[in-house]
Parts: structure tokens; C-alpha cells; sequence
């Protein structure tokens, strides 16, 4: 047994530390505390539960303002469990502060997620909060619209429908689709053999999400499509899906925390584009989720809606399995990696399954993350010592398998990308 994000141990009731875990449940995702049981998950039980549950109602309702939704059971081995669900009424606050839950640890959030959590209270995003900046124009906004939905003009009416006011003034969200504004927006940088080798770069601040959104894509055009003949025809070919990289820059620009004054950061290196944006998975949505597309939350719900209006996203939700969807005939696979204040996608080169002679995949067949010496290799394919290292060769430069050591020292194994 041990404690999860959503789960903490409790030896007794003796302490009220437990409270600051109460708070953390009612700002966040809900969980339990179990009351009896060691920190090495042994049971010790409570010798007087019934006595136990009063005191625990006692403490939660005279030190948690508001006072958060919950529940107690007394088990039969004598653990009590207290329930605590989400609130809609955040913050709640013990001893005047808020706490969340940082995997199995309880710890006081910073005066930017008391902001957030204080929005939530109110049922408001930051989108919807009123901008400093009033003076805005829309030319951006208003070629989009005109471009693809056959609008003439963006008017006033048109903006209101767009949710772009609040209290008769602009608020974020119009900041964000305005022509000039205060916003860190993406920078790009294309690498060369390393990180070391800066080829060229690219940052919009203070402009349109539209134009940080088309800047990036048309440096996505510059290194990663071309076109190849054949015959009397030029075909378009992608080395990484295109409709991917829309896909996860669209995404990175309506699910980011724009109140954050951080870049999203697209990092194009040969063999892959990492695409980092600020802000963790939103409370309450956990990774298996979010991998798998089955709940769909909108930190920036305005500015989801307009490009959806637009179709420069799909169903709400859907993004996740789009993109490995676009991977579905490659032997690379895309990578999703979640931090606690950043989810970075990595999207590799396209390897198709036609590209693997038919003796290449029977190295592959063989091979694994366990390392694997040349030796090892030739007498589980039966090939000569020569076309086995031809082979070898061919595989690592198209980035399917990986070599370490030298000399005798010298292994093989699939590429972890």
C-alpha cells in the first residue's frame, strides 16, 4: 500500500497536519486520507473510531473555510477513511492558506495558483478576466474570419458573440486574438547535429495567437516538407505529419496558462520537433486521460471555441488520438511527456514500414531494449558476419535502433525514441 496524489496515510488523529491534505483535496482532484495506517502502509488501526470520527468532523468544520464536502467510514480493520470531494467554491483555505497536492507531498501554492483557484471560485477563467489593454485591433482576427467563414467585417456584435467581452471591455482572451499585446507567444529554434548548432530561429511576442500559429507553420513548411517527382507528377511528401504539428500547435496555444510569462518552445532538431508549453495537465484530469483523449478540458475555452469555429481543430478531445493516428503506418511513434508545470510533445521523423527491407525487419524482430552484441544478432538471424553489420548500420541511420561501447564492447538495441 502506498500513497498516491490522490491518497495519504495517517498513523492517528493526533495531528491536525491532515487539514492542510483536506484543503489541497477541495482545491484540486478529491481524494482520500485513511486514518490508522503507517507511513510504510502497515495497518495500526484506531483504538476508539467512533470517538475518532467526531473529532475529525469537529476539526475539519472549525478549521477549513469554506468547509469542503466530505465524508467518513469506519472500516472493519478500525482505519477510518475520509472522503473529500472537489469543490466549486475554491479556495479552501486552512489557517488562511490554500495547499495542493505535489505527488504524494502537501505543499502551500504560490500567489498565482491562489489566483487561479480564486477565479474558479468566482466561475471565471483568465480569459474571461477584463485586459489592461483596451485600445485593441483585429486585423488578424478579422482576415481570418473573412479567409475561411465568408465574413465581411468582424464588428462589435460579432466580437460580443465571440465572448471577447466582459463587463462592456475587452478582456484577455480579445488580448490574446488582438493584432499587438503583452503576451510571450512561441519561439522556435531549428537545431543542427546538436544543441550546439543553432541554424535559425524564430520568436513572436506581443502579436496574434494567428500569427504566432501561421509563423509556425510556415517554418514547419521550411525544413520538414519537399517535394519529390515522379514521372510527369510532383508529389508533397512530409517528413513529420503535417497535420500533427497543426494539431499540437493549435493545441499548445488554447491549452496553455497564459498567465505565465513563459514561451511555448518548438525545438526542430533532424530526427524530431519537441514542442513544450507552460502549465501541467489541468486539475483533475490525470496522464492515462490525457494519453488516451477521454476527458477534454479547456483551459482557454473562448479561444478553443474561435479555432474551432475556424476548423483549425476538431472535436474537443480528439487532438491526443489525431496525432497518433498520423503515425499509424510509421515505425516511430510520437512521445508525450508530462511535468508538473509543462507537457512536452515529441514528434519524430516519419519512418514507414515500406522503408524496412524485408532482412532489416528480421533484425528487428529480434531485437529489444536489452542490448545485444553484433555476435548475439548474427546467430539469432543467421546472417554472415558482413551483411549483419550492413544491416546494422542501415537501421541505426534510419534511426530504429541505437549502438553503444566500442570494439568487442559494442551493443545494439532499439531506439528508445
Amino acid at each position: 500500500m502506498k500513497e498516491t496524489r490522490t491518497v495519504e496515510y495517517k498513523e492517528s488523529i493526533d495531528t491536525n497536519s491532515f487539514l492542510k491534505t483536506v484543503s489541497a483535496f477541495a482545491n484540486y482532484s478529491g481524494g482520500q486520507i485513511i486514518f490508522g495506517i503507517a507511513d510504510d502502509g502497515t495497518i495500526q488501526g484506531i483504538s476508539d473510531p467512533i470517538h475518532s470520527t467526531l473529532s475529525l468532523e469537529n476539526k475539519i468544520d472549525d478549521s477549513l473555510k469554506p468547509v469542503p464536502a466530505y465524508s467518513l467510514e469506519i472500516n472493519k480493520d478500525s482505519t477510518i477513511t475520509l472522503h473529500v470531494e472537489k469543490g466549486p467554491f475554491t479556495p479552501y483555505l486552512y489557517k488562511g492558506k490554500a495547499y495542493k497536492r505535489n505527488d504524494t507531498a502537501t505543499i502551500e501554492v504560490n500567489w498565482l495558483e491562489l489566483n487561479r483557484l480564486v477565479l474558479e471560485g468566482m466561475n471565471q477563467t483568465y480569459e474571461e478576466q477584463v485586459s489592461f489593454l483596451q485600445d485593441l485591433t483585429f486585423v488578424e482576427l478579422n482576415k481570418e474570419f473573412c479567409q475561411i467563414l465568408g465574413i465581411e467585417k468582424i464588428t462589435d456584435d460579432i466580437l460580443k458573440t465571440l465572448g471577447l467581452y466582459t463587463n462592456d471591455k475587452f478582456n484577455n482572451a480579445a488580448a490574446l486574438l488582438a493584432d499587438h499585446n503583452r503576451y510571450l507567444g512561441i519561439d522556435i529554434i531549428r537545431y543542427g547535429k546538436n544543441i550546439n548548432e543553432l541554424m535559425d530561429r524564430n520568436t513572436d511576442d506581443n502579436v496574434s495567437i494567428f500569427r504566432m500559429y501561421h509563423n509556425a507553420i510556415a517554418f514547419f513548411d521550411k525544413y520538414y516538407t519537399y517535394e519529390e517527382i515522379k514521372g510527369n507528377q510532383r508529389m508533397k511528401k512530409e517528413l513529420i505529419p503535417n497535420l500533427a504539428y497543426r494539431e499540437v500547435i493549435a493545441n499548445a496555444l488554447i491549452h496553455r496558462l497564459w498567465d505565465i510569462q513563459s514561451r511555448i518552445r518548438i525545438s526542430m532538431f533532424e530526427d524530431r520537433i519537441e514542442v513544450t508549453s507552460p502549465g501541467g495537465l489541468p486539475a483533475g484530469i490525470d496522464e492515462e486521460e490525457y494519453l488516451n483523449g477521454q476527458v477534454s478540458f479547456l483551459r482557454n475555452p473562448i479561444i478553443g471555441n474561435i479555432f474551432f469555429r475556424l476548423g483549425y481543430i476538431e472535436m474537443f478531445g480528439s487532438g491526443i488520438r489525431r496525432i497518433k493516428e498520423s503515425y499509424r503506418n510509421s515505425l516511430s511513434e510520437p512521445e508525450f511527456k508530462i511535468f508538473n508545470n509543462s507537457i512536452t510533445v515529441v514528434l519524430p521523423i516519419l519512418i514507414n514500414t515500406t522503408e524496412v527491407t524485408d532482412d532489416e525487419q528480421i533484425i528487428l524482430n529480434f531485437m529489444s531494449i536489452q542490448k545485444l552484441s553484433r555476435t548475439e544478432i548474427g546467430r539469432m538471424t543467421d546472417f554472415n558476419k558482413n551483411k549483419t553489420i550492413r544491416l546494422l548500420n542501415s537501421l541505426i541511420n534510419k534511426g530504429l535502433i541505437s549502438k553503444s561501447g566500442s570494439g568487442p564492447n559494442t551493443k545494439y538495441s532499439l531506439s528508445k525514441k
